[in-house]
């Protein structure tokens, strides 16, 4: 009965080990790989249809990976912030939240923010990067980066400018937003209003060109050099771009809302400079004519 059992264990660990070996020297064949097919492969979009009564809901990969990414960063976060102590001493995890937080406040009001008005805006801008550094950095475990489907950064992009919009007028008020919109002169307004199309656009492509570009390139790294070099290389690619372009991507939001803020300070600050120069735009609109 041993003997018998003890060639059953041989037997498997050598059609194991024979199996292994095969897939090993397959996964270095690089000669025989179509590589531009398995890149193609690796970023088309996976789309599932679900039935919800009468009407068929489309999922693809970037929704449910970035659900499980930002799943993870609540769970990470909320590791991080623990349960406040009855001393009030913090944590160091609660103390790297705190030093997070008061930097996005700081840089918040080098934009021209009040302490008050930085702190409201604190919140949203650190939830769009956290969320984007997850959905970036989970690449690095080979699941495919959200951005990569540009749904996810065009939608970034347009949430990020409708809050731009409203907490610009809820700063400022609507007068102020309309000054934004007409300073230094009022013919600037068509410019001004498309603006606000460019900086949405120039958001997203930022955030997918460099994040579909690394994948790109840890997909062809994976393919020909399948050991070590992907994993370091993904340190930087995956993780380290993903954080930069996460803060990137928050950084500019929170510029455009100081640009609105400072802008109707300023002007307010100098009404007299403002009005001397519509009187030279009218001047050179007259003599133009």
């Amino acid at each position: 009965m041993m003997t018998a059992s003890v060639f059953l264990v041989c037997s498997w660990f050598s059609e194991f080990s024979a199996a292994f070996a095969e897939k090993f020297a397959e996964r270095f064949d690089v000669a025989h790989k179509n590589i531009g097919e398995e890149i193609s492969e690796a970023i088309m979009q996976v789309q599932m249809y679900f039935n919800a009564g009468d009407y068929k809901l489309l999922i693809t990969d970037a929704v449910l990976v970035t659900w499980i990414a930002a799943a993870i960063m609540v769970i990470i976060v909320s590791i991080l912030a623990g349960k406040p102590s009855p001393d009030l001493k913090l944590t160091k995890g609660q103390a790297l939240l705190v030093s997070l937080t008061e930097l996005v406040i700081t840089t918040a009001m080098s934009f021209g923010m009040n302490r008050k008005q930085a702190e409201e805006v604190a919140p949203m801008i650190m939830t769009f990067g956290l969320v984007i550094t997850a959905c970036n950095s989970i690449s690095y475990f080979h699941l495919p980066p959200p951005a990569k489907n540009v749904a996810f950064p065009v939608g970034c992009a347009i949430t990020a400018i409708i809050y731009v919009i409203v907490m610009s007028i809820k700063f400022v008020g609507f007068k102020g937003f309309w000054i934004t919109l007409t300073t230094p002169i009022s013919i600037m307004l068509p410019f001004k209003l498309l603006d606000y199309v460019v900086k949405p656009l120039s958001l997203s492509l930022r955030l997918f060109g460099n994040v579909f570009a690394a994948y790109v390139f840890m997909e062809f790294l994976s393919i020909t050099v399948p050991l070590i070099l992907p994993g370091v290389a993904g340190l930087w690619f995956d993780i380290i771009d993903g954080i930069i372009q996460a803060i990137v991507f928050s950084y500019l939001t929170m510029s455009y809302i100081g640009e609105n803020v400072e802008s109707v300070h300023e002007y307010l600050a100098h009404p007299e400079d403002h009005e001397k120069k519509k009187k030279k735009s009218k001047k050179s609109e007259a003599v133009a004519a």
